[in-house]
């Protein structure tokens, strides 16, 4: 009778684990949001710890702003996804915030929370290419569906490792993925490579001949570590309230 009991209960697990991923997809189907959002933030290792807190900060406050909640329940379905990741050199990158669908303030306070409490996981290169690569592959896991998929790429100098960020910014553009970037800017040149954050003609353009591209691509500049929150609000803000399908013409 055990024998019997245990390979009734092995065929229900394995009918439940195949219906899973079909459940998964139904639920997913079922619910549409504004736009799916990754958030991939630089904590490569010219963050020291007074920057990264700075940073992991601007995004909570950024999230629980006025202006973007607004934003948020001005928006047709009146929701957004939003998913954080860390990331520094080729091989490492990591999900700091799963998938959260941000629909009101509580959500957003929660949402808040846990990028305050995560642990800092990296402090290595600065390898966008491998980071948009990541981030791309994100949207698989996405609760909701959306006509809008957007990667929103931060930084404070120009990718030194890993993959070609033409390439990957290319890849991900294929896919109808938005990259949109901000650019953290410095004040004095770093030391040992001042080209890495202070690249001819500055780091934001860099950003927009490099990062940027898909439909409704944009990049903006943090005028250093302390102006982050301010200027992410802004960015969510625009990136929230785009319509904007038109593929955006690359250099």
């Amino acid at each position: 009778m055990t024998g019997f009991i245990r390979t009734i209960a092995l065929a229900l697990l394995t009918l439940l684990s195949a219906a899973l991923p079909h459940a998964t997809a139904a639920a997913r189907a079922d619910t549409t949001v504004d736009v799916l959002l990754v958030l991939a933030a630089d904590i490569s290792r010219s963050l020291d710890e007074r920057k990264f807190r700075l940073q992991r900060e601007g995004y909570a406050e950024a999230i629980t702003s006025p202006r973007v909640l607004k934003a948020i329940e001005s928006g047709p379905n009146g929701s957004i996804a939003v998913c954080l990741g860390e990331w520094s050199g080729p091989l490492a990158q990591a999900v700091i915030v799963d998938w959260t669908i941000v629909s009101n303030a509580a959500d957003a306070h929660r949402l808040a929370a846990r990028i305050r409490e995560a642990p800092r996981m990296f402090m290595d290169r600065t390898a966008i290419g491998s980071a948009i690569d990541f981030s791309a592959r994100l949207f698989e896991k996405a609760p909701a569906t959306s006509p809008r998929r957007v990667i929103d790429v931060s930084g404070d100098g120009t990718s030194n490792a890993g993959r070609s960020v033409l390439a990957a910014r290319d890849d991900a553009m294929s896919q109808g993925i938005t990259i949109n970037g901000l650019a953290i800017l410095s004040e004095t040149p770093l030391p040992s490579n001042p080209w890495h954050t202070h690249p001819p003609g500055g780091l934001l353009a860099w950003y927009e001949n490099y990062v940027v591209g898909g439909p409704g691509a944009f990049a903006m500049a943090a005028e250093g570590f302390e102006a982050f929150g301010a200027s992410i609000a802004s960015k969510l803000i625009k990136e929230i309230a785009s319509n904007d399908v038109s593929p955006r013409r690359m250099p």
